[in-house]
């Protein structure tokens, strides 16, 4: 049984005020009892009005380190790159953004250096932030060939290579992600989605658990933590 919390506001901008102080605290508890913070940070576009606010923050950014959720076989410098995203977010505040992708034909050999550099890191995250797209993929956990893979890869493999199978027409490029294991290893785990259609489609995936054709479905009903879903219209 998946234990998840939801948190509704009214508007993107009062959850991404909510959203920045809660990671804030998460990060400011890290370093407190840790003297570091890692976190594994989503692209695309929803999380931008959080990150803007969250970099406003004065933190001990120096003793954070970010790195994507997943990336695409592209080079950092790529507008596409989550990556390239990240640093133009955080590494002005202070941050270190630690690259998991970059342009490699080799599918197979991009999860295995996205997975080097993770194993070089202090496992495990103290958050990871989670989106949700409109195929119920998350992370770069899509359908196809290669889900099994990102699903049921041992638990200390921290990253592999994948395919989506139908190609995202807007980003038809492979990626590399975390595993459903690295994913569920975090101290928190949360997710922000918008829109009353990704509302939907994330509830069905989750009152179907393990039986869900939805990637999402199928990571989450392993978590053995609760995980905050923040959600706006």
């Amino acid at each position: 049984m998946i234990e998840a919390e939801w948190w509704e506001y009214d508007s993107v901008d009062e959850m991404a005020d909510a959203v920045a102080g809660d990671v804030g605290f998460i990060i400011e508890s890290a370093i407190d009892a840790r003297d570091a913070s890692l976190l594994a940070l989503p692209g695309g576009k929803t999380p931008l009005p959080v990150f803007s606010k969250l970099a406003a923050q004065k933190l001990a950014w120096k003793k954070v380190t970010i790195v994507p959720t997943d990336e695409r076989l592209v080079e950092v410098s790529d507008e596409r790159s989550n990556a390239r995203l990240l640093a133009q977010s955080f590494m002005r505040a202070g941050a270190r953004v630690i690259p998991i992708g970059g342009e490699n034909a080799d599918v197979e050999a991009a999860g295995n250096i996205a997975d080097a550099r993770l194993q070089d890191l202090p496992w495990p995250p103290d958050l990871v932030w989670l989106g949700m797209g409109g195929d119920g993929h998350t992370a770069s956990i899509f359908t196809g060939p290669d889900m099994q893979n990102a699903l049921d890869a041992p638990k200390a493999r921290r990253a592999v290579g994948v395919r989506p199978d139908p190609m995202p027409a807007d980003m038809p490029v492979a990626r590399v992600t975390l595993t459903r294991a690295a994913l569920l290893s975090a101290r928190t785990l949360i997710i922000t989605i918008t829109g009353e259609e990704k509302k939907a489609l994330l509830e069905q995936a989750i009152a179907d658990g393990q039986s869900s054709r939805l990637p999402i479905g199928r990571v989450l009903a392993e978590a053995e933590q609760p995980i905050d879903i923040h959600w706006a219209p």
